[in-house]
């Protein structure tokens, strides 16, 4: 099980961290990503890091203003995002794959979804 939380609503330019905490899993032999959902738009690939946390993987559109990172120990992973753009507003999922080494960034190759956490930037 996924859980996603530390959306909400901020300017643009600001800041906000997201968390995905895991249960139920081999949480370090599991890599990890993060999604997002525009209304009217697919799913798309935001962040992903392997099961050590040392190989990672990020969106051009996201790459230089969001860092992710894992905590092995308390089976917690973070999005990091700065510099936020309207661009950014979304529901943000956290994901798990059974893959160990390679950050990945094909939805298909992810079991376990979160329930998503709405992050919304105002103009």
């Amino acid at each position: 099980q996924l859980q996603a939380s530390g959306g909400g609503l901020v300017q643009a330019g600001g800041s906000l961290r997201l968390s995905c905490l895991a249960s139920g899993l081999p949480y370090s032999r599991y890599g990890m990503g993060w999604f997002r959902q525009a209304p009217g738009k697919e799913r798309e690939f935001v962040a992903a890091l392997n099961g050590n946390g040392v190989g990672i993987d990020y969106a051009d559109s996201v790459k230089g203003r969001f860092t992710v990172s894992r905590v092995n120990i308390k089976n917690t992973m973070y999005l990091q995002m700065n510099s936020l753009k309207p661009e950014d507003t979304a529901v943000y999922y956290c994901a798990a794959t059974s893959e160990t080494w390679i950050p990945r960034r094909v939805r298909d190759w992810y079991d376990h979804w979160g329930q998503g956490t709405l992050v919304t930037v105002s103009s």
